[in-house]
């Protein structure tokens, strides 16, 4: 009984009770509360990783760019390629394979 008898005390404090009540606030009926952290740090390590994927494919393309940059003859065999780019007097056969049904 003489145990019991501070704890109680302690349970009915003004400041305990109000920090009780701020904690249940901030973690269930804020705006920021623990779910929507949970969510946020998810999709921000969703778009980290995105990033790095990003980051990869810029360094490629810069690559490549140099490349072609570098040597008229690659630069016409892209153009030629990609772009179905032609010179002047020269026709274009484009073959598509057929869809399997």
């Amino acid at each position: 009984m003489t145990f019991l008898a501070p704890t109680l005390r302690v349970l009915r404090n003004f400041y305990f009770l109000t920090a009780v009540g701020f904690v249940v606030w901030m973690v269930v009926f804020d705006s920021n509360d623990l779910g929507k952290q949970y969510d946020m740090y998810h999709k921000w390590r969703e778009l980290q990783a995105e990033k790095g994927y990003y980051e990869s494919n810029i360094k490629l393309v810069q690559q490549d760019r140099a490349e072609l940059l570098s040597s008229p003859a690659l630069l016409e065999k892209f153009a030629r390629e990609k772009y179905l780019m032609k010179r002047p007097g020269e026709d274009v056969f484009v073959l598509v394979p057929k869809e399997a049904d």
